[in-house]
């Protein structure tokens, strides 16, 4: 059978689709979710401005340029930078006036045409000093650079620790500290370090470019340990800052820095040369060759059908029961929306296949979200047939994830997550069957998966799902959001109705009996504040999430996460240790 899109033969493995654009269900999920994406948009665009524009009007005044502007000269003209982390702190720090962005930037972009990671400072918030999220912002870049061995670049511009947060940022493991440490060892690995000194960098943080391979410094700007103020207490010694920890000193005395530039256009026009310079290592063993003996079209060979046709599938209001074919998804992120299905009969309520992004071979887990027909293997249902609810992960669903995680394991393919997942079944029957051993085995094989995994929360991830679907804690590359995605240990509902039960009881064995208006009322207070809390913005804040992304870019988000994984070209070798049998 012929393709109408590019000709080819169909192949037995091209995805169909059956979505109904037209229908009122579809339309009125359009509707809802391109109104989300429009807030959220809105919201980023204010996170984005920093300190505001008062600040941005006194960083110009000094001659120094945004973060934002900054960034403009350092990336390839024409691309843009895939943030990471942008909504970190969002709704934290409030008593302190807030902290948009952590006060920092990070993220992949493109300089040379070199996929780079980026880490660079806005000094329009509180100075760029460092809150507690700001320290996790810049650990989870850097530990996205050192899984990957991207070559990663700093923009210094920043007064050090936010002092009264101090107890929150210096100490722990995954505080302060850790960047330096982190900067040593991503030098010991080979990943290339570049810093540009634009601004201030003082105390613990005057650490961070020399830790690194290549110093830059822009005249104006300041590195030392202690600036004028504190030497002069701690020493009685009197000294201006240029004096102290200039440009000048560091390049013609200390030689602590490499180049000396006079402004940021020529600092960054110099991080552009260095970074052209630099030679191409080994990459990853993953299969990225072409399809048969044609190499990969990005035109012929992109998914047979319309990206924004994904706003159709979901209503994004909490609590909304979402039906929807999963193939549907998949359908418009693959290449020529070709997908090797692996046991398409067995475990229904779990996809599991082969395909291509951006001609890179992968291995997709994928929930499936509609009611699925399955022969009930053992328990006192054996022989006969059972709907499966979707999003559920059952017995066999879970054996099938297990077995095929170790099978891309086995072969070096990366995986990608695609999360709407409710949990795994409960009740008689699935205990019978085993559901706690073929989850365990799940668990076990995500934990131990040495390839490169990338999440995309898609609708729910609620509780042992999650992590069997390669949540946070089970070391994805990248974790990504739809804005329909909800993260929590259950669903709203679900979580409002059990301790709103809880509640009304303590109250009526202290003497209060509760009427069904107060019921209800408290059922919402729990729910909304439930809800609030599964909302991907909080978990974003937190860094639990990398990016919200528009569904419609997920495949071009994917594409440059791959590429990313690449560069990487060491796998340890896969042992998935004991799994119960």
């Amino acid at each position: 059978m012929t393709d109408p899109i590019n000709g080819r033969n169909r192949s037995r493995s091209q995805l169909e689709t059956r979505l109904d654009l037209g229908s009122v269900r579809a339309q009125e999920n359009q509707a809802a979710l391109l109104a989300l994406l429009s807030a959220l948009r809105l919201q980023e665009d204010e996170i984005r401005q920093g300190g505001g524009s008062k600040a941005a009007e006194a960083q110009r005044a000094k001659g120094r340029m945004t973060v934002r502007e900054r960034l403009a000269l350092l990336l390839d003209e024409g691309t843009d930078l895939l943030e990471l982390g942008l909504w970190a702190a969002h709704g934290m720090y409030a008593e302190y006036g807030g902290a948009p962005g952590a006060g920092v930037v990070t993220g992949l972009g493109r300089v040379c045409g070199r996929i780079c990671m980026v880490i660079a400072n806005d000094a329009t918030v509180k100075a760029g000093a460092f809150f507690p999220m700001t320290a996790k912002k810049v650990l989870r870049a850097q530990t996205i650079a050192l899984e990957n061995r991207i070559p990663t670049l700093y923009l210094v511009d920043s007064a050090g620790v936010f002092l009264p947060l101090q107890e929150d940022v210096f100490p722990d493991t995954d505080d302060f500290g850790r960047v330096f440490r982190n900067n040593a060892v991503m030098s010991s690995l080979g990943i290339p370090q570049i810093t540009a000194i634009m601004g201030m960098c003082v105390a613990g943080g005057a650490y961070l470019p020399v830790m690194t391979d290549t110093v830059l410094m822009t005249e104006g700007s300041g590195l030392f340990l202690a600036g004028p103020s504190l030497v002069q207490a701690a020493i009685g010694q009197k000294t201006e800052a240029e004096e102290l920890g200039g440009a000048a000193m560091h390049a013609e005395i200390s030689g602590t820095v490499d180049f000396r530039e006079p402004d940021d256009a020529t600092c960054l026009a110099r991080i552009r040369t260095l970074v052209g310079m630099m030679g191409q290592r080994a990459s990853g063993p993953f299969a990225a060759g072409p399809f048969a003996a044609a190499a990969f079209d990005a035109e012929k060979d992109a998914p047979r059908f319309t990206a924004e046709d994904l706003y159709t599938l979901l209503n994004p209001a909490p609590g909304s029961s979402n039906v929807y074919e999963m193939r549907e998804v998949i359908a418009r992120l693959v290449d020529r929306s070709e997908f090797e299905e692996y046991k398409a009969e067995f475990g229904r309520t779990v996809l599991c296949g082969y395909a291509r992004i951006g001609g890179r071979a992968v291995g997709i887990v994928a929930n499936q979200k509609t009611n699925q027909i399955q022969t009930v293997a053992v328990g006192p249902m054996a022989g006969s047939k059972r709907i499966e609810v979707g999003g559920v992960i059952y017995t066999e669903a879970a054996q099938k994830a297990a077995r095929f995680i170790m099978d891309c394991n086995q072969n070096l393919v990366p995986l990608i997550f695609l999360h709407d997942v409710n949990g795994f079944m409960v009740g008689k029957d699935a205990e019978w069957s085993g559901i706690i051993r073929a989850g365990a085995k799940m668990v076990s094989a995500v934990s131990n998966s040495v390839v490169p995994k990338i999440t995309v929360i898609i609708g729910g991830s609620f509780g042992a799902g999650h992590y069997a679907m390669c949540g946070k804690a089970y070391d994805p590359r990248f974790l990504f959001a739809w804005p329909t995605a909800r993260y929590a240990v259950m669903s709203g509902a679900s979580a409002a109705g059990t301790l709103a039960e809880v509640r009304a009881r303590q109250l009526e064995r202290g003497g209060k009996r509760l009427s069904q208006e107060e019921r209800k009322a408290l059922y919402d207070e729990i729910k909304g504040t439930y809800d609030a809390q599964a909302d991907p913005r909080y978990g974003a804040a937190r860094l639990w999430i990398d990016a919200i992304i528009d569904p419609a870019k997920t495949r071009q988000t994917l594409l440059m996460a791959l590429e990313a994984c690449a560069l990487n070209p060491e796998v340890p070798a896969f042992n998935p240790g004991v799994l119960q049998t």
